[in-house]
């Protein structure tokens, strides 16, 4: 059967102008190169501070009154892009925000490939809010009846159900999977009913993302568990460029469902689809820090830094890629 993408019916909302399409574009480009200016240092957190920071700085200029849904941390646990923070010039649309200023702090310190800088802005009220924990996933791309994988399902039933909508036996299905002790159970089903496994170290988002263009990227359905922050931006990218995804949030302790409650999560074992983590039309931005086989990586010339970015419209259904130079290097706080 054809995987071909099936258009995206959101109509097109007032809140998110197209001019902010590219806004977000610089904000992920500034991280994305204050983090690469510390790749393969081995210092994780000044990695990922230098992109908060610029994160930050770029988004606090943009016309928007924004509020962090998804961030850092909550106000007691991250210095800045936590939970509830108030970005931009208080002007503008209403919107929510999610941030990961850099994903794959472990690939930028290393120098290893897969690094990106990204976020998600959508019309206030409509991106879910959660807290910084983990949450179960999965995820297949476009062109599959809706419903054809399950959270629920075991992963040998998931690999068997999503063959047979793709018209391949489960050894031509290839499933993308965190390299985690955790995921032990999950790596040895997939493997006993037939299909593949690819084993990434770190980068759900850009994992969930490969599996909407299977042809390219070798890889069908991403399964496991990650960050919630993680999930809701992988769901926002979904939501620009089709597919299905669902999640549930891993609140296994009082202490997990109490902040859960705190931002209005009512049922601690809710199963999320898309459309619960990403309600109405959404923006998605990533940049690349390191190389990766999604994006390049930040480039750093004698006069120049090159930057690539993929950037994602839900209303529309657009994606760009834009790979810029930038020559007015005093804009990026360099040293």
């Amino acid at each position: 059967m054809s995987t071909k993408a099936s258009p995206i019916t959101i109509q097109p909302s007032q809140a998110l102008e197209r001019i902010l399409s590219l806004e977000i574009v610089r904000v992920t480009e500034r991280a994305a190169v204050a983090a690469a200016g510390l790749r393969g240092r081995g210092n994780e957190m000044a990695a990922d501070q230098a992109a908060v920071d610029a994160m930050r700085r770029e988004l606090n200029n943009l016309p928007i009154f924004g509020t962090v849904v998804i961030g850092e941390g909550e106000r007691d646990e991250a210095p800045m892009l936590f939970i509830g923070e108030e970005v931009g010039r208080r002007t503008g649309a209403k919107v929510d925000i999610a941030v990961d200023p850099l994903e794959g702090t472990t690939l930028c310190a290393k120098n290893m490939p897969g690094a990106i800088a990204t976020m998600a802005m959508a019309e206030a009220g409509t991106l879910l809010n959660a807290p910084d924990v983990y949450m179960e996933k999965i995820a297949i791309g476009p062109g599959y009846p809706k419903g054809v994988v399950d959270l629920d399902a075991s992963p040998e039933a998931n690999i068997v159900a999503l063959a047979k909508a793709k018209g391949v036996k489960p050894a031509e299905i290839t499933a993308l999977v965190l390299e985690r002790p955790r995921h032990a159970d999950i790596i040895a089903a997939v493997r006993k009913s037939g299909a593949a496994v690819r084993l990434i170290t770190d980068g759900d988002v850009a994992g969930v993302i490969h599996t909407a263009d299977p042809v390219n990227t070798g890889i069908d359905i991403y399964l496991g568990t990650g960050g919630a922050p993680e999930g809701v931006l992988a769901a926002a990218a979904l939501r620009c460029i089709g597919g299905q995804m669902q999640g549930r949030l891993l609140l296994d302790n009082e202490e997990k469902r109490e902040r859960a409650a705190k931002m209005g999560v009512k049922d601690p074992r809710k199963k999320y689809t898309m459309e619960d983590m990403v309600r109405g039309d959404c923006l998605f931005a990533a940049t690349g820090v390191t190389d990766g086989s999604m994006l390049r990586g930040v480039r750093f010339g004698r006069d120049v830094i090159e930057t690539d970015t993929v950037v994602m419209r839900s209303a529309t259904g657009t994606v760009r890629w834009i790979r810029a130079e930038h020559r007015q290097l005093d804009k990026f706080h360099l040293d």
